[in-house]
């Protein structure tokens, strides 16, 4: 059995994130926790809050022990880009992109 904790439009650029979320991935769920606790990137505070949503879902929902769960699937897709402009020189425009990503983590028990 499986459980799924989704983030959208979390305003962390996709390509930082991903740096993180590919040291969790196949992991166990308690493994996964300490990786993340020991991380100072702010990517790794909002994949540690999506695992433990997915955690707690397989827990009260499917009644799912956390000591045997693992990551399944763990991915960053890309979300909305807020566009924004400063001035540039000579009356150009230099433009300026926020990115925002979406986070899922999918946590099993069966390897």
């Amino acid at each position: 059995m499986e459980a799924k904790a989704i983030a959208k439009g979390v305003r962390i650029s996709p390509k930082k994130s991903r740096l993180v979320i590919d040291l969790i991935r196949g992991k166990s769920v308690i493994e996964a926790e300490n990786i993340l606790n020991a991380l100072n990137k702010e990517s790794a505070r909002a994949i540690r809050k999506v695992l433990a949503s997915a955690v707690a879902n397989a827990e009260n929902n499917l009644e799912l022990a956390k000591e045997n769960l693992y990551v399944k699937e763990a991915y960053i897709n890309e979300g909305r880009t807020l566009k924004r402009f400063n001035a540039g020189s000579k009356g150009r425009v230099n433009p300026i992109l926020k990115r925002s990503s979406h986070i899922t983590v999918v946590v099993s028990d069966e390897k």
